[in-house]
């Protein structure tokens, strides 16, 4: 199974690069340098995650991995960017594909989070977070007590995507005076969930004023309609901000920072496509292929 998803992810790569993107016109909008490069950085981080052995994530002390009912990841130090990074990987297997399709909505009960009001979020995402919950946040406030200067980034592709959302909500209330940085990415190769909408509008809300909308880094690659599966109609609703990729190549000229979680000029504007060759490749990064990422 490892090696078809590896093969329909090669002929992706190869194919993207001629594919048309459609119904998207050229336009002005574009985004600083540097907050492009940190998109590309912590896509290297979401795809090394997939890796199931990553000694050095990106070159960097990797602290511990972790696989745990099929939520997999790892938690990583830069000691040159002074960050703790907590990774976490998309869905690759038959038990994530299990997950992903337990859609109906249960109250948010996330291992780390409270005064959640009237939180709903999906009811298989929440079980892959609560399935590592503890065990993240034990590594990372290890970490932070060794070294409190260091800013924490969470990430995460696919489900990794949506499971990063529920660890940052966790990470912020233990360490509510640390700036958190959340970054998500688009879809993975067999089953289809982008970082998909995850909860309804009181739990994007609750992302948006704890973590803070300028915290928040939601990348969708140009006509990816994976995100924008889980529907509007059945109470799901996106957090913000999303940084949409409008189109080739990738670039800071090329991706426009969106208003809110849903904006009607960003992603939100393409009818959902379901899966597409935009979803496994986002930023130049074909997620999962490069074991380089881990030496």
């Amino acid at each position: 199974m490892r090696f078809l998803s590896t093969a329909v992810a090669c002929l992706l790569a190869f194919a993207l690069p001629g594919f048309a993107t459609p119904l998207l016109e050229s336009r002005a909008d574009g985004i600083d340098q540097a907050t492009y490069d940190d998109l590309v950085l912590y896509t290297k981080y979401s795809s090394a995650a997939y890796q199931w052995i990553c000694p050095w994530p990106l070159g960097n002390t990797l602290v511990k991995q972790f696989d745990t009912s099929g939520t997999q990841g790892f938690v990583a130090r830069d000691d040159k960017r002074k960050e703790i990074v907590l990774a976490f990987r998309g869905s690759l297997e038959v038990k994530d594909a299990i997950v992903d399709i337990l859609i109906i909505m249960t109250p948010l009960k996330a291992t780390g989070v409270s005064n959640v009001g009237d939180a709903y979020v999906h009811t298989g995402f929440q079980y892959a977070y609560n399935v590592v919950g503890k065990t993240v946040l034990d590594l990372v406030k290890a970490q932070v007590a060794a070294y409190p200067s260091y800013n924490i980034v969470v990430t995460g592709h696919s489900l990794g995507g949506s499971v990063a959302s529920f660890a940052s909500l966790a990470l912020k209330e233990a360490f509510p005076n640390k700036p958190i940085k959340l970054y998500t990415y688009g879809d993975s190769y067999i089953f289809p969930k982008g970082q998909p909408r995850t909860g309804n509008a009181a739990f994007a809300s609750l992302v948006e004023n704890r973590i803070g909308v300028n915290n928040i880094f939601r990348a969708v690659h140009t006509f990816d309609g994976v995100p924008t599966i889980l529907f509007k109609s059945l109470g799901y609703r996106h957090f913000g901000t999303e940084y949409w990729n409008f189109k080739e190549p990738p670039s800071a000229a090329n991706t426009k920072k969106c208003v809110g979680g849903d904006d009607p000029t960003c992603s939100d504007s393409n009818p959902s496509l379901f899966i597409t060759v935009a979803h496994p490749i986002y930023f130049g990064q074909v997620f999962a292929l490069n074991p380089l990422l881990c030496l």
